[in-house]
């Protein structure tokens, strides 16, 4: 079987474990002192956590899962919501080149994650000068939600 391995440094490992758990609906595979890997089926995918300090300049635009329809994201949406974590939906989006549905959840370390369908090309980078695309919304101090622009879009 071939899959994509992702490794992240995480400050908070139990948080990560707790969102990731979340995130993709099955818990680690492995777990040791700093660290935790997950098997992930659907999509294909190791996901390894490394706990310690993380670094400001690491370049993360955002982390994301294609899935084949509007349906999928729908149903990642109602799952996702129903496993505690805040969700901001965008339909008929123009990101990346392409018409998208799409949902955004934010890791423990803030990391922008979206699950996305691709509906269609698009002619434009983004829907509108200033549009966040692929940056989703970071949590801002008090909880609250505020656009951060990205340093470029997918």
């Amino acid at each position: 079987m071939s899959r994509v391995q992702l490794a992240l440094r995480v400050p908070d490992l139990d948080a990560s474990i707790a969102f990731y758990s979340k995130l993709f609906g099955t818990g680690p595979a492995k777990l040791r002192d700093g660290y935790a890997n997950f098997a992930i089926a659907e999509p294909p995918l190791k996901l390894v956590l490394i706990e310690g300090s993380t670094n400001e300049a690491t370049l993360l635009d955002h982390l994301g899962v294609e899935v084949e329809t509007t349906e999928a994201v729908h149903a990642a949406t109602a799952r996702l919501g129903e496993a505690g974590l805040a969700t901001d939906v965008e339909n008929d989006t123009t990101c990346c080149y392409a018409l998208q549905d799409k949902v955004w959840v934010h890791g423990p370390g803030q990391e922008p994650w979206e699950v996305y369908v691709v509906k269609a090309d698009a002619d434009t980078l983004a829907k509108q000068q200033g549009s966040t695309c692929c940056a989703g919304l970071v949590e801002a101090d008090a909880g609250s939600k505020e656009p951060v622009a990205a340093g470029g879009c997918c």
